[in-house]
């Protein structure tokens, strides 16, 4: 029998004491189930389960419950006086709860008398943490399309759209109105900025300011929304959710040739308005709808827009921790992108624990993860014109049919050549191997030196004197990166010989390192002797070989030849200053083991050998299958040509299974890796292997994917697609529309874009986000009908002027008594001055555009800006399609608030600062373009009052006032025209929108 130490007989003496008068015991068994369940999950599951795992201990099974915790276990059944988990929750001060109310005395008496009872739990029962009335939150609810309210008639003649209907009923509630409407320039600039991020020209805004007719307003919008420079202005909002770049991120930060057609795809979808549920499926699985399209492939850039770890990913061996926790992350990217771009929740925050605010589980959270088990970030080939795609299917299932057929009659005929075609078969190849370096021991390696002036030196140590003649040196071959022959071998070096090992006394002979040794690549060097004797020889390297950044001394062999012609070399013991020993491939002793480049079989007769193959199948072939064979390879060779003259397939860096290995990257083909719940996040502790599926925290709509076929990766995103975009997932139509509110307004119904969870922010007027997302996702799902329905209505038109009475009821304008004032962001901005400066490029798609000069040294790309001149650069196209770098941002633009593509931004910080002011007026960017947008006005007149009158109508809208031109034309007379846009061009009225 154990004896318990005092404490413990003393606790479990005291507890056994109050449990016999506090809670009065009974024999009848507790429903586990109905009973006790209830109890673990209100009280203890949310610390001990298979994630947390708090003191080492879960309750989510009776299997962890008895394998007990850091303290021991807590469970004996049968007997609740040696069960820790009463003495743990029982008592005047209990431990346990650490957070909430202590135990009744009732559900102590219940535990007690489960435990007494035997501790009877269902093996297929899993406790999990109950979720707090989660479902019964805003976003959650279903969506349903309110009435309008009802409005006094004074209100009601502002009602232009429905948008008024909603905002007037909450300012009359706060005793507020809309403001005056906004003056027919201010109106023409705002619109334009909004839909197409261009300034109107002044002959635009001339033409709006006199067009009378009532629709003159609509038809401008229409007209707009048909421009192909929407698309452009509104895909930069969509990039910056899904921090989409043309660089892949982390220290490499290497480039990422093929991004932008997802970049175009965007774009071209929203020109055409396609419905926003199809939009938002393309992207998830456009591979598997549609896979010979334009836009099949390229749309799904959008789950791997964000960055990628190209040392985790292809230089981490798969066989490290390391591998695991870059695959995590990357899922981990894939999943936030998906999730808060498309529904608006923040599930990433169940990665390490249970969400603490949302009804998302860890389990949903590796659910989702699971969808994505099957894809890498990787280039991926296809084929934009359908018509190619088709004749490419149609040849590739030829060529593999007559290669299939091929292959089968040459193994049946080869099975006839037995062990002799077998032998013959392992001699060609084991020779081509040898003179293309392979299948053989490399050599010598030394350790790597950071200056080549640093010695190394290999000996030969012979147990007594030899009679040499000759001694031939061999150089290493190394086929990684193609290095090739020569690999290694030192610039300057001396080879010596001596009677003792220490080389005290050593005579040299041969000395090459007074100067620069040529690579021998493949050659072999042979030192001659007039026949002496040695024992000891030595060959040092005196400078180095360099290697990438640093340097080192290789060798594939040393031979030592007799008179005789016998190699002495293998008698001798091998010593060295160092060695990297790295097996097979480099080794001390692979320096004499007869073995190096093109030594296997360096004298067998690879084309002699291949005649014997020949003569013997031909021997075993009749002439019907001889027949065969040229007719299949015939058709083979037609096959093969008629693919080779198809376009070649197109490029873009999308989600994909299937792409040519690199290092450690290699693709899954389609078979999804295994995803397991890992306990607070660590891949070092995974619990259970997880499947696809969705969040089940909709009350109508399903998180469980009914997949036919589990192991198809693509269904498993169609799945999710089609989650999302249901009927019945209202965060998806609340959370689109919200974000056309926020890019139209400045501020968002819900403030927070990214999540609409607990945490988030609340609606302002969520009668009317239902409203605008009901519609939305009922008639046709077109975003540029939702704009229709915001531009146009009398909120949309009114000035941005303040008044005392709206500052002091609703000073942070949430109720939209006023227009929010805006700056333009960077992008706009940058567009504008390239069009009033004349030099905006309007050619659309294709790679992005390199303002910055490339240098690529061994480690990672240099992106220098500094170096770009935009002056002299050849074109200027929209900042759309600038190559967008994640590690080294453009600093003017970064200077202006630009979205950072490594982070997921929902909406940009916008800030008023000091070098914002110096790098407008002095950016290389902005110079150049006010030289240019001065020669511009030059062309017109050449008359100062009248250029200044010119600029000022180009880039404001406007005629100056006459202090204003009294101003600039003294600065004109005195700094030039260029310097007057200058000034121009850093007022406030040009930077910001109102």
């Amino acid at each position: 029998m154990i004896a318990l130490p005092p404490f413990f007989v003393s606790r479990l003496f005291c507890l056994a004491l109050f449990l016999t008068i506090a809670v009065p015991t009974t024999r009848a068994a507790p429903d586990f189930k109905e009973q006790v369940a209830p109890i673990l999950q209100q009280h203890c599951i949310r610390c001990h389960n298979d994630s947390t795992k708090d003191g080492g201990l879960s309750l989510e099974t009776i299997q962890s419950a008895l394998k007990g915790g850091d303290n021991g276990r807590i469970l004996t059944p049968g007997v609740a006086e040696e069960s820790l988990l009463l003495d743990y929750v029982a008592g005047p001060e209990p431990e346990m709860p650490k957070k909430g109310e202590p135990l009744n005395e009732t559900e102590i008496g219940i535990l007690r008398n489960w435990i007494k009872a035997g501790a009877v739990w269902p093996a297929e029962h899993r406790i999990q943490e109950a979720q707090l009335n989660d479902h019964d939150w805003w976003s959650f609810r279903p969506l349903s399309q309110p009435a309008l309210p009802e409005l006094p008639d004074k209100e009601q003649k502002q009602v232009r759209t429905p948008v008024d209907a909603f905002l007037l009923a909450r300012l009359r509630q706060a005793g507020l109105n809309y403001s005056p409407p906004a003056d027919r320039r201010t109106l023409i600039r705002r619109i334009y900025f909004d839909l197409i991020g261009l300034p109107p020209t002044p002959e635009e805004i001339e033409q709006f300011v006199k067009d009378t007719d009532p629709r003159a307003y609509e038809r401008l919008v229409d007209r707009l929304l048909a421009s192909p420079r929407y698309g452009e202005r509104w895909a930069r909002h969509w990039l910056d959710v899904v921090h989409y770049a043309d660089t892949h991120g982390y220290d490499k930060d290497k480039l990422r040739e093929n991004a932008w057609p997802y970049r175009d795809y965007v774009i071209r979808s929203l020109n055409e308005d396609r419905p926003y549920g199809q939009f938002i499926q393309q992207q998830l699985a456009g591979d598997l709808l549609k896979p010979h399209s334009p836009d099949g492939v390229p749309a799904t850039g959008f789950i791997v827009a964000g960055p990628f770890d190209w040392v985790g990913q292809i230089e981490i061996s798969e066989k490290l921790i390391e591998k695991k926790i870059t695959r995590n992350l990357d899922r981990d990217d894939m999943v936030a992108t998906v999730m808060n771009t498309t529904v608006s929740l923040t599930v990433q925050c169940a990665r390490c624990h249970n969400h603490k605010f949302d009804p998302i589980s860890q389990e949903d959270y590796y659910g989702l993860q699971a969808v994505f088990a099957g894809i890498d970030r990787a280039e991926r080939s296809y084929d934009p014109d359908p018509e190619t795609a088709s004749r490419r299917r149609s040849l590739q299932a030829s060529l593999e049919k007559y290669q299939g057929e091929y292959q089968r009659l040459d193994t049946r005929i080869r099975k006839r050549g037995g062990a002799e075609l077998e032998r013959l078969e392992a001699e060609i190849k084991q020779a081509t191997l040898a003179k293309q370096g392979q299948g053989n021991q490399y050599g010598y390696h030394s350790l790597i030196e950071k200056s080549d002036k640093t010695p190394k030196w290999v000996q030969l140590n012979f147990k007594q004197p030899l009679t040499v003649e000759k001694i031939t040196l061999i150089p290493a071959l190394d086929n990684h990166n193609n290095i090739g022959a020569g690999f290694g071998f030192p610039r300057r070096f001396k080879l010596e010989v001596s009677e003792t090992s220490d080389f005290q006394s050593a005579t040299v002979i041969a000395d090459h390192t007074q100067q620069d040794f040529p690579n021998p690549k493949s050659r072999h060097i042979d030192v001659d002797l007039k026949p002496q004797n040695i024992q000891y020889l030595r060959m040092t390297a005196t400078k180095l070989a360099p290697r990438s950044n640093d340097f080192i001394f290789a060798l594939g062999e040393i031979q030592v030849f007799a008179p005789d012609g016998n190699n002495l070399a293998q008698q001798a013991q091998l010593t060295s200053l160092d060695s990297i020993e790295a097996h097979p491939r480099w080794a001390r002793k692979n320096l004499v083991d007869g073995k190096y480049y093109q030594s296997l079989n360096f004298n067998t007769d690879i084309t002699e050998l291949k005649q014997q193959r020949d003569e013997l199948l031909a021997s075993l072939t009749s002439a019907d299958e001889k027949k065969l064979l040229s007719q299949l390879s015939g058709k083979i060779k037609l096959t093969q040509a008629n693919l080779d003259q198809l376009p070649d397939p197109q490029q873009v860096f999308a989600a994909t299974t299937d792409f040519p290995a690199k290092g450690n990257f290699r693709p899954t083909e389609g078979q999804p890796r295994p995803v397991y719940l890992l306990s607070r996040g660590s891949e070092k502790a995974p619990i259970r292997q997880v499947t696809a599926s969705a969040p089940n925290l909709i009350d109508e709509l399903n998180g469980d994917f009914q997949l036919k076929d589990p192991d198809n990766e693509a269904t498993r995103r169609l799945a999710l697609a089609r989650w999302i975009t249901s009927h019945d997932n209202p965060l998806t139509w609340r959370s689109i529309v919200n974000r056309v509110w926020l890019y139209h307004f400045g501020k968002a119904i819900v403030d927070t874009p990214n999540d609409f969870g607990k945490m988030g922010a609340k609606p302002t007027h969520p009668e009317l986000l239902d409203y605008l997302a009901s519609r939305f996702r009922d008639e046709g799902q077109s975003l540029k009908d939702l704009h229709r329905l915001i531009v146009l209505s009398t909120a949309y038109r009114q000035s941005s002027r303040t008044s005392p009475k709206g500052n002091q009821l609703d000073g942070d304008n949430r109720l939209l008594w006023r227009m929010n004032r805006r700056k333009l962001e960077a992008e706009a901005l940058r567009d504008s001055v390239l069009q009033i400066s004349g030099k905006l490029d309007l050619e659309m798609y294709g790679p992005g555009d390199r303002l910055f000069v490339l240098e690529k040294p061994q480690h990672s790309p240099h992106y220098l800006y500094q170096k770009y001149d935009p002056t002299t650069a050849e074109k200027h196209r929209r900042s759309i399609y600038r190559f967008i770098v994640r590690s080294v941002p453009d600093p003017f633009m970064e200077s202006l608030d630009c979205a950072d593509p490594s982070q997921i931004t929902p909406k940009r910080i916008e800030t008023l600062t000091a070098l914002q002011a110096l790098s407008l007026l002095n950016d290389q960017f902005m110079i150049g373009m006010s030289v240019f947008f001065a020669e511009h006005i030059k062309a017109q007149s050449d008359e100062l009052s009248t250029q200044i009158s010119q600029a000022f109508q180009t880039a404001l809208g406007r005629s100056p006032e006459p202090d204003e031109l009294k101003i600039l034309k003294t600065i004109g007379e005195q700094h030039g025209l260029k310097n007057v846009c200058r000034l121009i061009l850093n007022s406030n009225e040009f930077i910001f929108i109102d």
